[in-house]
């Protein structure tokens, strides 16, 4: 990212004392670099200033009057700088904080230009996204690359140049990278590789240039954070370096990869953002990577948005209605255009495509992935497969959601033939529910019958394969419509029926918050909830042991009937949060061996279903855990 830089001496300082660079002036929302050399005898009197020296800057709005505070972070040797990005136009004051005396209180200024983007990614309306600036959506379309960091230079460069093209706008990746360079860059856990962060710096900057957020994993799976810096005050200083590094710069925090895997998840990602909350000023969307979601965490307080890697379309609809947040799906699966697989999550073009449909709608964002890109272990990332057919499908799916008022869009129960979104408004107290759009993803050849708010409407199908569209020469009048089919049955479409004129005319106002979902009451009442848990019967359960599991229906109507189902487990008191047995009426599920330390322990689970009118039901049944046979 380029800015022009000026050197700006703060003080006539002595011979000892500290040298200070600052930038002469940046567009808003883009990072001042300043700079801060310590002296010889500051050098000499802190050999690892990444421990002992304090440093932080009190940045002042020239507008609103707000503070910002912000840490500086260790640069190797005697060097610490600061980055910060400027939220409004004018002059920014700041003020120095040490305990360094020839640091403490001194004070300097830069000016902020106007912007040249759009500004920092934002959740809004409760489910969506926005960025900085005032009537200015975000549709995140996400990719995964967790060797970003390591890769040689030009793959990542050229990598992130196709990603833009195709319009993606998220990537994922692994700040350390693999074990191997985690446990390079904090072989020390009191003194972290710099040369290692000025090259991600270097690429979060590039991402950031073509319009692309960082979505930064502190750390990878299988209890690396915890293992590499097993100490509390060694954690809060790594997270205080990210934040000093990357919180001037456009990202979201993904916590680690697949927490669940942490021995002690909950605790450890409570800890670490207890810190991010209080240190990053931009308060950047927040959540964790999660071997199946994040929502078992989500009563914690520090989330804001919930990430899921998973294809269920019943967990997704589940926890669509339990959380009114945005929900982010990380891996729904990688597509293999070529590259190989060795996962069952490798799917071809066609799988991949329609699992992205349906995840859509059913209200997530997708995160994409292609095995030839997605640098997992055992993969190389080859820019080769970057524009294969799945790549090119999400940029689809992307032209289709922003010609919509997507962030106005909710899941939609009166359709028959597919998953469905709507956009439905009431104007006035006194007038009918009006509709203005409504979307159907029609998988499979059939007849697709839709219910919408009385009007008269254009009715169009959308091919996901290749962007194309078929307009329908007849209008739709009336309440009902129906279908035999789409154009084409030999694959899968997408029905948009929608009053042209209404849409475009909400859209020349762009009002973004013309809604405000609120979340919903679980029914738990047993008299009142639909269904029992018939299996497991009440025996204890052993943990690692696989169980045949069932719900019978108590009651009949046509919305039960098209319930969505997810089974929960939870070891109350281990602090381990729930974990997703599994999803539908009835199947055979494992017990977690992680779901607690302790046994024997009381096991509850928890089947929550959603049915065909959107309403949250819940029974619980509650069993005796015993340890896993040896």
């Amino acid at each position: 990212m380029r800015q022009a830089t000026l050197v700006l001496s703060l003080l006539l300082f002595a011979a000892k004392a500290s040298a200070i660079e600052v930038c002469d002036s940046v567009p808003v929302y883009e990072p001042c670099e300043i700079s801060v050399a310590l002296s010889a005898a500051e050098v000499e009197a802190h050999p690892n200033p990444y421990v002992s020296v304090e440093l932080r800057a009190e940045f002042r709005s020239p507008k609103k009057g707000t503070t910002y505070v912000i840490p500086a972070f260790w640069d190797g040797g005697g060097t610490f700088r600061l980055r910060f990005s400027p939220l409004d136009e004018g002059r920014w004051d700041f003020r120095l904080i040490s305990n360094l005396d020839s640091l403490n209180r001194k004070m300097a200024s830069f000016n902020a230009l106007p912007p040249r983007s759009p500004g920092f990614v934002r959740i809004f309306n409760l489910r969506y996204f926005r960025y900085d600036q005032p009537e200015t959506a975000h549709f995140w379309m996400g990719d995964t690359c967790y060797k970003f960091a390591t890769i040689p230079w030009e793959t990542f460069r050229r990598l992130i140049d196709v990603r833009a093209e195709q319009k993606f706008n998220h990537l994922r990746g692994l700040v350390l990278g693999f074990d191997e360079s985690a446990e390079k860059v904090l072989a020390d856990p009191d003194r972290p590789s710099p040369e290692h962060f000025r090259e991600v710096d270097r690429r979060v900057a590039y991402m950031n240039s073509k319009g692309i957020t960082y979505d930064l994993l502190l750390a990878g799976d299988r209890n690396q954070l915890a293992e590499l810096l097993p100490e509390r005050s060694q954690r809060e200083r790594y997270v205080r370096y990210l934040v000093a590094r990357y919180a001037a710069m456009n990202i979201t925090w993904q916590g680690v990869q697949e927490w669940e895997e942490y021995e002690d998840g909950i605790r450890l990602l409570r800890e670490i953002y207890s810190y991010i909350t209080k240190m990053d000023p931009y308060k950047h969307p927040r959540s964790t990577h999660a071997v199946t979601t994040s929502a078992a965490l989500f009563e914690e307080g520090w989330m804001d948005y919930v990430v899921q890697q998973s294809s269920s379309t019943d967990l997704a609809a589940v926890e669509y209605e339990m959380y009114p947040v945005p929900q982010v799906n990380a891996e729904l699966g990688y597509e293999n255009s070529g590259a190989g697989k060795t996962h069952r999550n490798h799917v071809d073009t066609g799988e991949f495509r329609r699992r992205l449909w349906r995840a859509a709608m059913n209200g997530q964002y997708v995160t994409f992935g292609n095995t030839g890109t997605y640098g997992g272990r055992g993969f190389d990332v080859d820019v080769r497969f970057a524009d294969s057919p799945g790549a090119r499908q999400m940029t689809h799916l992307h032209d289709f959601f922003t010609q919509t008022r997507y962030w106005d869009l909710e899941t939609y129960p009166r359709v028959a033939g597919g998953p469905a979104m709507s956009l439905e408004l009431t104007r006035f107290r006194s007038e009918s529910m009006q509709g203005i759009e409504y979307m159907v993803y029609v998988e499979k050849p059939r007849q697709v019958e839709l219910l919408v708010a009385k009007g008269k409407y254009d009715i169009s199908w959308f091919n996901p394969i290749d962007g194309a569209w078929v307009h329908e020469k007849d209008k739709l009048k009336g309440e009902r419509f129906t279908t035999a089919g789409p154009p084409d049955a030999s694959h899968d479409w997408v029905l948009y029926v929608r009053r042209e004129g209404k849409k475009q005319g909400m859209n020349k106002s762009y009002f973004l918050e013309s809604r405000r979902p609120k979340p919903k009451e679980i029914e738990n009442t047993p008299s009142e909830v639909p269904f029992v848990i018939q299996f497991p019967e009440s025996g204890p359960l052993v943990a690692g042991e696989e169980y045949e599991f069932n719900a019978t229906l108590t009651k009949s109507s046509r919305a039960v009937k098209r319930m969505r189902w997810i089974w929960a487990a939870e070891a109350p008191g281990a602090n381990k949060g729930y974990r997703i047995l599994g999803t539908g009426q009835f199947g055979k599920f494992r017990i977690p061996t992680d779901i607690t330390d302790r046994y024997p322990m009381t096991f509850q689970v928890r089947l929550i279903g959603v049915d065909g009118l959107r309403r949250l039901y819940e029974s619980i049944g509650t069993y005796k855990l015993l340890r896993m046979k040896e």
